[in-house]
């Protein structure tokens, strides 16, 4: 046994990067993963440098561990094709509006009418009974929605997109955290069930926790969102020869800090002694900050705030990742040899698993590379197998 869900059959009926990030955790973590693909692929294939048609980095990074199956659906034979795999399937994945997905033949009643232990799941922008079900969401319109875009306002009080997919990352992973909860739920009753995730909510669940604030207790007047973390002087600080990141909470870890950085008497003034006055003169506190870090280099920074235990790092560049000796020890960057791509670089799933280690088992594959093996573990015939992806 290798993963924890090892044992675990998915059919993917998900493009993009949402579903695509979720179901590879799954397989990750062990599942067969059957990716459905129509003629022309998941979009993700054009998108990144490539070194052959339809094998872009995008791609890349979100589809390991998954068998390619070209179907297409537009054509009988392709519908029945995908229904005789999902009788054999634990879980049942696609991204699809709601609307979309009965039209074609496979919304929740149909599928379980095939296979009632099957887990059913998807995820859309708005949830499945609201007025906005069949509504399109991506990242960047759910960032606008759920307030992510205002609360990352520029210098001059314009919205701004983070500059990340996190709408679709988060939102996958969660698709993921929730298509496991519900296989352990299937383990206790038996019973299969249908699960689905709303970028919506899940973003605003995500970005409310600190920023609700007065609101939490029905009274708004208390104030909107968390005062240091949308202070426009957060941010990393300037040192003699690049940038800090640095960050105290408990009055203690401020006491250790303000003698770091050569201010002392900071301790007894009260604008800066404890954690509620620290928030209501949070700007002056980032300007004390912002003065000290100028004095010296970013590496006499890390040695200084180490000794003091004050957590703290240099900012990185995607090449320092790269170079990055942590990294380097754990392994985070593994090199691998795909049998079409040649030389590549995958990220390590950053869960560890003990008794059940996750693995990466397979490449991510080319279109349609897996169709003819598992049709014929299916049991179609090379003539079914040939009308069911449009041949």
């Amino acid at each position: 046994m290798s993963g924890p869900l090892a044992g675990v059959r998915v059919i993917d009926l998900t493009i993009n990067v949402l579903g695509p990030l979720a179901t590879q955790v799954l397989g990750d973590a062990g599942a067969d993963v059957i990716k459905i693909e129509a003629p022309g692929g998941d979009p993700m294939r054009k998108l990144g440098p490539c070194r052959t048609h339809d094998m872009g980095t995008y791609f890349l990074n979100v589809n390991r561990n998954k068998r390619s199956v070209l179907l297409d659906l537009k054509r009988p034979e392709g519908k029945a094709a995908l229904r005789r795999l999902l009788e054999t399937a634990d879980v049942f994945v696609h991204s699809m509006r709601i609307g979309a997905i009965e039209r074609l033949g496979f919304g929740y009643e149909a599928v379980a009418a095939l296979n009632p232990r099957i887990i059913y799941a998807s995820a859309t922008g708005f949830r499945r009974n609201s007025r906005y079900r069949d509504r399109g969401a991506f990242d960047d319109v759910v960032q606008g929605l759920s307030g992510i875009a205002a609360i990352n306002a520029g210098p001059d009080g314009a919205p701004r997109y983070y500059p990340t997919v996190i709408a679709d990352k988060f939102t996958g992973y969660t698709l993921a955290s929730a298509i496991s909860m519900a296989l352990y739920a299937r383990s206790n009753t038996g019973k299969g069930q249908q699960v689905h995730v709303p970028m919506m909510e899940t973003m605003l669940a995500f970005n409310l926790i600190e920023h609700l604030w007065g609101a939490t207790l029905r009274d708004p007047s208390l104030g909107l969102g968390y005062s240091r973390v949308t202070s426009p002087h957060r941010r990393p600080y300037a040192t003699k020869d690049g940038y800090i990141c640095l960050m105290a909470v408990t009055d203690d870890q401020w006491r250790r800090l303000y003698v770091a950085i050569g201010r002392p008497a900071l301790i007894e003034d009260p604008r800066f002694a404890t954690l509620s006055a620290r928030s209501k003169n949070i700007d002056a506190v980032y300007g004390v900050l912002t003065e000290a870090m100028t004095e010296r280099t970013t590496a006499e920074w890390v040695t200084i705030l180490d000794e003091a235990d004050i957590v703290n790092g240099p900012v990185n560049t995607i090449q320092d990742l790269l170079d990055d000796e942590y990294l380097a020890e754990t392994g985070f960057f593994q090199p691998v040899e795909h049998p079409t791509e040649g030389a590549m670089t995958m990220m390590a799933m950053p869960v560890e698993f003990d008794g059940t280690p996750t693995s990466i088992r397979s490449l991510p594959p080319t279109l349609g590379e897996h169709t003819e093996s598992v049709l014929l573990e299916a049991g179609l015939s090379a003539e079914e197998i040939a009308r069911a992806r449009g041949d």
